[in-house]
């Protein structure tokens, strides 16, 4: 794991030393070296810089950049190519000779050999950026699900890219200058998605594309070479259940097999819940070195975990280290997060995965998360949710979907407590006119409607196109594959994995996602859906892998989620910094939110009227973020 950042700059005003700056600033993501490669051509200036984690081949022959002997290929890669044994030996067998023992050389060596198809041999998460010179090309790729961060600035003849946003703050010439667009997107997710970025002309490479800069003609353009898309228009497979689970296993053993290639320490969090013991369970058994497994528990036990996990390590007889996190160590995170994430991020969790990753870090450089096992196999009780009510809806004659002409208890409880908006009525409306499945299901778990994110934003907008609008391209045979797919491309890639990635990275951990296996998506894609969620019991195949190795007294009771007793803490303890953070001053200087509708959400919450505390949480990680930023 380590981050990378650089330039084309096409008027040949940047200087070597803003190359430092740019890779200086995101240290904490390789602090064991560094490096950098600085190229001044007739047309353009070109710098590649490098930040290094050391984790497979520790030595001096991993440095990056890495330079082939003709000096005409040099790449820097952050990420890990776990199968990167097996292609190095097809390499060896046509004759490629290798200086090291590095993935990063595996990388550069099937780029000369197979150009761009090689990506498609690669089992592994990666952002990598390889200079081609005989081509006079700069190219970038991005993992299959997005798990490593890919950003890039295009604007007025200057390319800026990097793992991080900070570093584009490094250059002279990068305009930060907020898109409304972008922040409209913001208020409705919690996350803004790829392509898009809070700033102007600032994207993120989506994942699963090559990014291609032509240094002779001055273009950029992106090409896919994976979308899950593919995976779920496949028939479903003509498979008993029984086998089902058998192959599951099989493939989930030898994706958990490969993370844990390294050199170096590794280990595992471990919350208890399913997807994490199954990870666990998979790898402690048959192994006769203990794992190293971490925990984050809460004081207040409606959050806390903690007792489940130690009960899954004592079973399993792994290594365990438990933390309790007290909102003392909330307050001192929390000022950080801006900085953390440099554009606006508002998934809570991001605290107590900064938490076991600092505990962790202090004993392994490697750790393996269990992220992926919701959006691939139907975690989520959301889905079983907005199953039940798109087939009510599907009951009611198309003529007649109005909110009057609703059935009672269909219209009684859509306007409950189960949408996730004050206003329950207009998000019903919107779901009554959605054209697809995919178009409903956002609207239902999308935090604000557009109409909502009008009132709060003080600046015009226009929602812009991402992968919610995809769907045209999905021709899934089943309601529920609509909903996994959309959470693949978007919650999974945008939200958990960047809070992964950022957590992780702040305290020079490289974190793992076992379950997020390009194999494991392509073939669970393709199981039918009552293998993952029936009768209202979700992941159903992984629950019952995980039977197998632990028992269910202790697996089976309510999912509890990676969550953090926020709302409480800022009723109590941190009221005055939300207060003073959303002091109608502070929003009214930065100019981007209406101060009336932030103070009268403000006023319901502590009056401790019926509010959705995560769009105060949204609005106090935006102003963290505008001080940081943008003053």
């Amino acid at each position: 794991m380590c981050g990378l950042a650089g330039f084309v700059d096409f008027n040949c005003n940047t200087k070597s030393e803003t190359l430092t700056s740019m890779t200086d600033c995101i240290t904490h993501r390789g602090p064991d070296d560094s490096g950098h490669e600085y190229v001044q051509a007739n047309d353009f200036t070109l710098g590649l810089g490098f930040r290094r984690l050391s984790i497979i081949e520790l030595t001096a022959l991993g440095h990056q950049p890495m330079n082939t002997d003709d000096g005409n290929y040099t790449l820097i890669f952050n990420g890990e190519i776990y199968n990167y044994k097996e292609v190095r030996k097809v390499l060896q067998d046509a004759g490629i000779r290798f200086k090291s023992n590095s993935d990063s050389e595996v990388i550069l060596q099937s780029y000369i050999k197979w150009g761009r198809e090689c990506v498609q041999r690669f089992i592994g998460m990666f952002a990598f950026v390889i200079y081609d010179k005989p081509k006079q090309q700069l190219l970038a790729c991005r993992d299959r699900a997005g798990v490593k961060p890919f950003l890039y600035y295009w604007n007025e003849n200057l390319f800026l890219f990097g793992s991080e946003l900070k570093s584009f703050h490094q250059h002279h010439q990068f305009k930060k200058q907020i898109s409304n667009d972008a922040l409209a997107l913001y208020f409705q997710h919690g996350y803004i998605p790829a392509p898009h970025c809070v700033f102007q002309n600032a994207y993120k490479l989506t994942p699963g594309h090559w990014l291609i800069v032509d240094l002779k003609k001055k273009e950029i353009k992106t090409e896919k070479y994976w979308d899950v898309t593919n995976a779920y228009n496949q028939q479903k497979l003509k498979i008993d259940y029984v086998d089902a689970v058998t192959e599951t296993e099989k493939l989930l053993r030898s994706a958990f097999e490969y993370r844990m290639v390294a050199d170096v320490p590794v280990g595992v969090f471990l919350s208890g819940g399913y997807d994490s013991s199954l990870v666990t369970a998979l790898l402690q058994t048959n192994r006769q070195q203990k794992l190293k497994t971490f925990t984050i528990g809460f004081e207040e036990e409606a959050f806390n975990e903690a007792t489940w996990a130690r009960k899954v390590a004592t079973h399993l007889g792994t290594e365990h280290h438990e933390f309790t996190c007290t909102y003392k160590q909330a307050m001192e995170i929390i000022p950080t997060l801006a900085d953390m994430y440099d554009e606006p991020f508002a998934d809570s969790s991001a605290i107590p995965t900064y938490l076991v990753s600092k505990v962790a870090r202090q004993q392994v450089t490697v750790a393996l998360s269990a992220d992926g096992g919701d959006e691939t196999f139907a975690g989520y009780t959301k889905y079983d949710k907005a199953l039940r009510y798109i087939n009510k809806l599907n009951t009611v004659p198309s003529f007649g979907k109005s909110v009057a002409s609703l059935p009672l208890h269909i219209a009684n409880q859509f306007a409950g407590d189960n949408l996730s908006t004050p206003d329950r009525i207009e998000k019903l409306k919107l779901i009554l006119k959605a054209k697809h499945p995919v178009e409903a299901f956002n609207i239902i778990t999308q935090g604000m409607t557009v109409s909502e994110v009008h009132q709060l934003l003080a600046k015009d907008f226009k929602i812009p196109p991402t992968a919610f609008e995809d769907y045209n391209e999905l021709h899934a045979s089943e309601l529920l594959d609509n909903f996994l797919w959309l959470d693949y491309k978007t919650y999974m890639a945008d939200d958990i994995l960047q809070k992964v990635d950022r957590a992780s990275m702040a305290v020079s951990l490289e974190g793992r996602e076992p379950l997020i296996d390009h194999r494991i998506i392509e073939w669970a894609a393709q199981l039918p859906s009552d293998f993952k969620l029936k009768n209202g019991t979700s992941k159903l195949i992984l629950r019952d892998i995980t039977h197998k190795y632990l028992p269910r007294e202790i697996m089976e009771r309510p999912k509890m989620g990676f969550n953090i007793p926020y709302e409480s803490w800022f009723k109590n303890d941190l009221k005055k910094e939300l207060i003073e953070t959303l002091d109608e001053k502070n929003i009214q200087s930065g100019g981007f939110l209406n101060p009336k509708e932030v103070s009268v959400m403000l006023d319901s919450f502590f009056a401790n009227a019926k509010v959705d505390f995560q769009r105060i949480w949204q609005i106090y990680n935006f102003q963290l973020w505008f001080n940081r930023w943008m003053c």
